[in-house]
């Protein structure tokens, strides 16, 4: 069942995902998490890091996992998402560096991913965060999407939207590497958040349309245990429909 829960702000809609997360660890502190990146995400990682640093959460026996990557980046490049992670988290918390994962840069082996993540007894929580155009991670709309972890092209709304992180749109890489969206649905539970006036159309059609690949986000309806967090700009279109 997906639950919706509409914030006045921003900023208590990101404070209301962190604490969500950081229930998850204190209930289950050897927790699997899925993990996405954005700009909306900045504001959530700075909330569970001021929750870390209460002593509120913690992540020392935690595994993640990051939804997506750019392909083709060098090791350390300041535009990755692992290093998104590690400036916006992994440094701000007792996360171990072994325990955070990453799809491979090369995309040669996209599939090693999902055993990974087999491998560890399945995802226990995963936040998401949705693109203009509804795409999740790296699901970008299409008449068919990959069930597993995959190499994709990235639609140029996508690659204008992550330009911030390489300073200009030509340096954003073409292809990336994204979680599948059933690796993201057989989560035991799905978050996802959205904020902004920018994101009320693409929010009302994910939760007020018909489930389609062509709106990825969409697919979320589908899933048994599923909680929507947004703030009011984000909501107005939803609420109104």
């Amino acid at each position: 069942m997906m639950q919706i829960l509409v914030l006045p702000t921003s900023g208590l809609a990101a404070r209301a995902a962190a604490q969500f997360v950081g229930r998850t660890l204190r209930a289950r502190p050897a927790s699997v998490l899925g993990l996405p990146t954005g700009r909306t995400m900045i504001p959530f990682y700075r909330e569970i890091a001021r929750l870390h640093a209460r002593g509120s959460c913690s992540f020392r026996r935690a595994t993640t996992f990051n939804l997506d990557e750019f392909i083709g980046l060098r090791p350390g490049h300041p535009g990755s998402y692992r290093a998104f992670m590690h400036h916006h988290l992994i440094d701000a918390v007792d996360l171990p560096e072994a325990s955070a994962h990453f799809p491979d840069i090369d995309g040669r082996d996209p599939g090693a991913y999902d055993d990974r993540i087999v491998r560890t007894g399945g995802m226990d929580l995963c936040v998401l965060g949705i693109g203009l155009t509804g795409h999740v991670g790296f699901n970008e709309p299409a008449a068919h999407l990959s069930a597993r972890t995959h190499r994709v092209r990235l639609l140029p709304a996508t690659r204008r939207a992550n330009a911030y992180l390489f300073h200009g749109l030509a340096r954003v890489p073409k292809y990336a590497v994204s979680m599948g969206m059933a690796t993201i649905l057989n989560s035991r539970t799905v978050i996802l958040l959205a904020t902004g006036a920018g994101k009320a159309a693409i929010v009302r059609r994910a939760l007020a349309g018909p489930v389609t690949t062509r709106v990825p986000a969409s697919l979320i309806q589908t899933h048994p245990n599923a909680l929507v967090v947004l703030d009011r700009a984000a909501a107005a279109k939803f609420l109104s429909s």
